[in-house]
């Protein structure tokens, strides 16, 4: 295995009195940026995740781009936010940073000092840096937490021990502000990032998902995050909005373009078998959520999957051709939200 330049080789064990002279940073802190040596330390702890309901490490499956490990943010009581060391984390890339990753493995023999295994350099995941996850802060409150998905750049450990157990069961957790939260956070990045066309197809998306919340909260409707733990997996599938209301899941797009349709049809379709297994007998609409009116061929191939269809009409408001429901299979019907009342 070749050594990586910071003198260390995935699987060396070291204590943070071995780590630091060489990386930077100080202190016992989960993470330490070390300005000095331009690098961001990230210290993964299994004994500190277990208080809080989390663990960190790496999915069992790799996705396109190859393999994640993911790891929980600084933050003990309350909303995690991006901030400190979370930042840190997030804007290592544009800071010049390298990130660094290690796992605490033991203690020093006759001590109280814990060893840890170098896993490797890492970078934030460029297409989704973070999940929004519900976890417990150390008062034993449910609050929301900053989950980021790392990359290895060059040469990195990856054991059995260090990978997170598949789920046994698809499970359902309902969020009501995760789903804002997560805009938000969008938003700010794209403040700091130059324009390109991918975050002016994500900002319209993110828009028009927070006109479409607002619009159903105003009618009453229970909307939030729906996070769908995959059977057999370690990973999960997030949904920004979720009528809790109405049992429906929507998908928004940037765009009315194939390409936008036929990625949020892959999504809803992944999702599909895990919510009717995680949610048996209650009908659950899937919903892709458009800026505009797809062509024809589109809005057929969604009703051949029983997805139905949400667009932001000439008027402003919100049209709806909407599928049948998971479990029931009733027929597709057409609704409009904000069709003028007939005198």
């Amino acid at each position: 295995m070749t050594t990586p330049t910071t003198g260390f080789t995935p699987g060396d064990i070291l204590t943070r009195a071995q780590i630091h002279p060489v990386l930077g940073g100080s202190g016992f802190a989960g993470i330490c940026p070390a300005r000095e040596k331009r690098n961001v330390l990230v210290f993964s702890d299994s004994k500190v995740g277990k208080r809080y309901g989390y663990r960190d490490g790496w999915l069992t499956e790799d996705d396109s781009f190859g393999p994640i490990f993911t790891y929980t943010g600084a933050g003990k009581r309350g909303d995690q936010t991006l901030e400190g060391g979370n930042l840190a984390i997030l804007e290592h890339t544009n800071m010049g940073r390298t990130l660094h990753v290690f796992v605490a493995v033991g203690n020093v023999p006759g001590s109280g000092t814990r060893t840890h295994k170098y896993i490797g350099e890492f970078k934030v995941d460029e297409h989704r840096p973070y999940d929004i996850r519900e976890a417990k802060d150390e008062l034993g409150q449910d609050r929301n937490v900053i989950v980021f998905r790392l990359r290895p750049t060059g040469p990195y450990i990856r054991e059995e021990s260090d990978t997170l157990p598949l789920a046994p069961r698809p499970r359902i957790r309902f969020q009501r502000t995760a789903g804002n939260i997560a805009r938000a956070y969008r938003r700010r990045r794209r403040q700091r990032q130059p324009q390109t066309d991918l975050t002016r197809i994500e900002a319209l998306r993110d828009d028009l998902a927070e006109a479409f919340e607002e619009h159903e909260t105003a009618a009453g409707m229970t909307i939030g995050q729906m996070e769908l733990s995959l059977q057999n997996s370690a990973d999960q599938l997030s949904f920004e909005i979720y009528n809790q209301t109405n049992h429906t899941v929507y998908q928004p797009t940037g765009s009315a373009a194939a390409d936008s349709i036929t990625q949020a049809l892959a999504q809803l379709l992944h999702a599909q078998h895990h919510l009717s297994s995680a949610a048996p007998g209650h009908p659950l609409h899937l919903m892709v959520l458009t800026p505009a009116l797809p062509r024809e061929d589109l809005r057929s191939l969604l009703a051949e999957h029983g997805i139905g269809l949400v667009y932001r009409n000439d008027s402003g408001g919100f049209s709806e051709f909407t599928g049948g429901p998971i479990a029931t299979g009733a027929p597709r019907s057409f609704r409009c939200l904000d069709c003028p009342v007939p005198a």
